[in-house]
Protein backbone atom coordinates (compact mmCIF):
# COMPACT_ATOMS: atom_id res chain seq x y z
CA UNK A 1 0.00 0.00 0.00
CA UNK A 2 1.24 3.29 -0.80
CA UNK A 3 1.89 5.11 2.43
CA UNK A 4 1.13 9.01 0.46
CA UNK A 5 0.04 9.71 -2.73
CA UNK A 6 0.97 13.52 -1.90
CA UNK A 7 3.43 13.24 -4.38
CA UNK A 8 3.06 15.66 -7.43
CA UNK A 9 0.43 14.68 -10.51
CA UNK A 10 -2.21 12.73 -8.22
CA UNK A 11 -5.08 13.52 -7.68
CA UNK A 12 -7.00 12.60 -4.65
CA UNK A 13 -10.59 10.99 -4.98
CA UNK A 14 -12.79 13.35 -3.79
CA UNK A 15 -15.50 14.89 -4.63
CA UNK A 16 -19.14 13.51 -5.62
CA UNK A 17 -20.58 9.71 -5.20
CA UNK A 18 -21.02 8.21 -8.16
CA UNK A 19 -23.07 4.70 -6.80
CA UNK A 20 -20.96 5.16 -3.60
CA UNK A 21 -17.73 5.64 -5.12
CA UNK A 22 -15.59 9.19 -4.66
CA UNK A 23 -14.89 10.03 -8.03
CA UNK A 24 -12.52 13.46 -9.20
CA UNK A 25 -13.79 16.70 -8.24
CA UNK A 26 -10.50 18.42 -8.83
CA UNK A 27 -10.59 20.78 -12.04
CA UNK A 28 -9.60 18.84 -15.44
CA UNK A 29 -5.27 18.63 -15.81
CA UNK A 30 -4.50 20.67 -18.85
CA UNK A 31 -3.98 18.59 -22.36
CA UNK A 32 -1.48 15.61 -22.40
CA UNK A 33 0.46 14.61 -25.24
CA UNK A 34 -0.20 11.40 -26.58
CA UNK A 35 1.96 9.11 -24.60
CA UNK A 36 -0.36 10.29 -21.20
CA UNK A 37 -3.96 10.72 -22.47
CA UNK A 38 -6.41 8.44 -20.80
CA UNK A 39 -7.27 6.56 -23.86
CA UNK A 40 -3.32 5.57 -24.52
CA UNK A 41 -3.86 4.02 -20.50
CA UNK A 42 -6.87 2.57 -21.45
CA UNK A 43 -6.16 0.62 -24.18
CA UNK A 44 -2.43 -0.44 -22.97
CA UNK A 45 -4.05 -1.40 -19.30
CA UNK A 46 -6.83 -2.89 -21.62
CA UNK A 47 -4.03 -4.96 -23.85
CA UNK A 48 -2.29 -6.18 -20.80
CA UNK A 49 -5.36 -7.11 -18.68
CA UNK A 50 -6.58 -9.34 -21.95
CA UNK A 51 -3.30 -10.94 -21.99
CA UNK A 52 -3.14 -11.84 -18.25
CA UNK A 53 -6.73 -13.14 -18.19
CA UNK A 54 -5.99 -15.29 -21.37
CA UNK A 55 -2.74 -16.81 -19.37
CA UNK A 56 -4.92 -17.05 -16.48
CA UNK A 57 -7.20 -19.49 -18.64
CA UNK A 58 -5.14 -21.43 -20.06
CA UNK A 59 -3.51 -22.10 -16.75
CA UNK A 60 -7.56 -23.20 -15.36
CA UNK A 61 -7.96 -25.20 -18.75
CA UNK A 62 -4.72 -26.89 -18.09
CA UNK A 63 -5.80 -27.64 -14.30
CA UNK A 64 -9.24 -28.87 -15.01
CA UNK A 65 -10.52 -25.33 -13.08
CA UNK A 66 -13.23 -22.44 -13.57
CA UNK A 67 -12.02 -18.99 -14.36
CA UNK A 68 -13.97 -18.19 -10.72
CA UNK A 69 -11.42 -20.77 -9.25
CA UNK A 70 -8.37 -19.29 -10.16
CA UNK A 71 -9.86 -15.97 -8.83
CA UNK A 72 -9.69 -17.33 -5.72
CA UNK A 73 -6.20 -19.63 -5.52
CA UNK A 74 -5.32 -15.51 -6.61
CA UNK A 75 -7.07 -14.08 -3.44
CA UNK A 76 -5.54 -17.08 -1.05
CA UNK A 77 -2.37 -16.61 -2.11
CA UNK A 78 -2.58 -12.76 -1.68
CA UNK A 79 -4.18 -13.14 1.51
CA UNK A 80 -1.15 -12.71 3.58
CA UNK A 81 0.27 -10.14 1.91
CA UNK A 82 -2.23 -7.20 2.49
CA UNK A 83 -0.46 -6.06 5.53
CA UNK A 84 -1.14 -8.94 7.89
CA UNK A 85 -1.01 -12.51 8.21
CA UNK A 86 -4.56 -13.88 8.50
CA UNK A 87 -5.46 -16.43 6.15
CA UNK A 88 -8.40 -15.98 4.21
CA UNK A 89 -11.52 -17.32 5.48
CA UNK A 90 -14.59 -18.46 2.87
CA UNK A 91 -16.83 -15.38 4.22
CA UNK A 92 -14.25 -12.68 2.97
CA UNK A 93 -13.52 -14.79 0.03
CA UNK A 94 -17.21 -14.98 -1.01
CA UNK A 95 -17.68 -11.17 -0.41
CA UNK A 96 -14.51 -10.27 -2.26
CA UNK A 97 -15.61 -12.89 -5.22
CA UNK A 98 -19.05 -11.58 -5.25
CA UNK A 99 -20.38 -14.93 -4.70
CA UNK A 100 -23.76 -16.75 -3.21
CA UNK A 101 -22.77 -19.33 -0.38
CA UNK A 102 -23.37 -22.01 -2.63
CA UNK A 103 -21.39 -20.82 -5.31
CA UNK A 104 -18.67 -20.24 -2.78
CA UNK A 105 -19.09 -23.80 -1.17
CA UNK A 106 -18.96 -25.36 -4.81
CA UNK A 107 -15.66 -23.76 -5.77
CA UNK A 108 -13.79 -24.56 -2.47
CA UNK A 109 -15.01 -28.30 -2.72
CA UNK A 110 -13.42 -28.32 -6.23
CA UNK A 111 -10.37 -26.61 -5.24
CA UNK A 112 -10.11 -29.34 -2.43
CA UNK A 113 -10.59 -32.27 -4.50
CA UNK A 114 -8.08 -30.93 -7.03
CA UNK A 115 -5.24 -30.81 -4.31
CA UNK A 116 -4.73 -26.59 -4.37
CA UNK A 117 -6.24 -25.69 -1.39
CA UNK A 118 -6.79 -27.11 2.27
CA UNK A 119 -9.03 -25.77 4.75
CA UNK A 120 -8.26 -25.28 8.58
CA UNK A 121 -10.16 -24.78 11.29
CA UNK A 122 -8.73 -21.60 13.43
CA UNK A 123 -6.76 -22.85 16.73
CA UNK A 124 -8.40 -19.94 18.63
CA UNK A 125 -12.36 -19.87 17.36
CA UNK A 126 -13.14 -23.54 15.68
CA UNK A 127 -16.22 -22.46 13.96
CA UNK A 128 -13.68 -20.03 11.59
CA UNK A 129 -12.03 -21.88 9.05
CA UNK A 130 -9.22 -20.51 7.11
CA UNK A 131 -8.16 -20.87 3.44
CA UNK A 132 -4.98 -21.82 2.81
CA UNK A 133 -3.02 -22.60 -0.57
CA UNK A 134 -1.40 -26.22 -0.91
CA UNK A 135 1.89 -26.26 -1.44
CA UNK A 136 2.12 -29.04 -4.22
CA UNK A 137 -0.25 -26.64 -5.56
CA UNK A 138 2.00 -23.55 -5.32
CA UNK A 139 4.44 -26.10 -7.30
CA UNK A 140 2.38 -26.07 -10.24
CA UNK A 141 1.12 -23.00 -10.13
CA UNK A 142 4.56 -21.71 -9.98
CA UNK A 143 6.15 -24.02 -12.95
CA UNK A 144 3.03 -22.66 -15.06
CA UNK A 145 3.62 -19.21 -14.38
CA UNK A 146 7.82 -19.10 -14.28
CA UNK A 147 7.80 -17.16 -18.15
CA UNK A 148 5.29 -15.01 -17.07
CA UNK A 149 7.53 -13.79 -14.35
CA UNK A 150 10.88 -13.99 -16.22
CA UNK A 151 8.30 -11.41 -19.09
CA UNK A 152 8.17 -9.25 -15.89
CA UNK A 153 11.87 -9.33 -15.14
CA UNK A 154 12.72 -8.52 -19.02
CA UNK A 155 10.64 -5.74 -18.89
CA UNK A 156 11.44 -4.47 -15.57
CA UNK A 157 15.47 -4.39 -16.45
CA UNK A 158 14.51 -1.81 -19.06
CA UNK A 159 13.67 0.65 -16.31
CA UNK A 160 15.81 2.70 -13.34
CA UNK A 161 14.46 2.38 -10.46
CA UNK A 162 13.07 5.28 -10.12
CA UNK A 163 11.23 4.67 -13.20
CA UNK A 164 9.55 1.42 -11.40
CA UNK A 165 8.75 3.31 -8.24
CA UNK A 166 6.55 5.78 -10.18
CA UNK A 167 4.92 2.39 -11.68
CA UNK A 168 4.41 0.56 -8.55
CA UNK A 169 3.19 4.06 -7.73
CA UNK A 170 0.42 4.01 -10.29
CA UNK A 171 -0.24 0.80 -10.51
CA UNK A 172 -1.13 0.86 -6.47
CA UNK A 173 -3.19 3.79 -6.91
CA UNK A 174 -5.04 1.93 -9.89
CA UNK A 175 -5.64 -0.80 -7.68
CA UNK A 176 -7.00 1.09 -4.88
CA UNK A 177 -9.26 3.08 -7.48
CA UNK A 178 -10.36 -0.15 -8.97
CA UNK A 179 -10.82 -1.54 -5.32
CA UNK A 180 -13.38 1.36 -5.00
CA UNK A 181 -15.06 1.32 -7.97
CA UNK A 182 -16.11 -2.32 -7.89
CA UNK A 183 -16.45 -2.64 -3.61
CA UNK A 184 -17.42 1.20 -2.61
CA UNK A 185 -17.62 0.07 0.91
CA UNK A 186 -14.71 -1.87 3.41
CA UNK A 187 -15.31 -5.55 3.54
CA UNK A 188 -14.44 -5.47 7.15
CA UNK A 189 -16.75 -7.58 9.41
CA UNK A 190 -17.22 -10.30 6.78
CA UNK A 191 -16.14 -14.01 8.07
Amino acid sequence: MIESLDEPGYRSARGPILRGVPVASTPDPPPRDGATDLQTFAVLLRRMNGEFNRIAQEFAQAQGLHHTDVQALIAILDAGRDGGDTPMTPGVLRSRLRLTSAAMTACLDRLERAGHVRRERSASDRRVVHLHYAEPAKEIARAYFRPLASSTEAARSRFSDDELRVVLRFLDAMNDELHRLRHGSDEEGVR
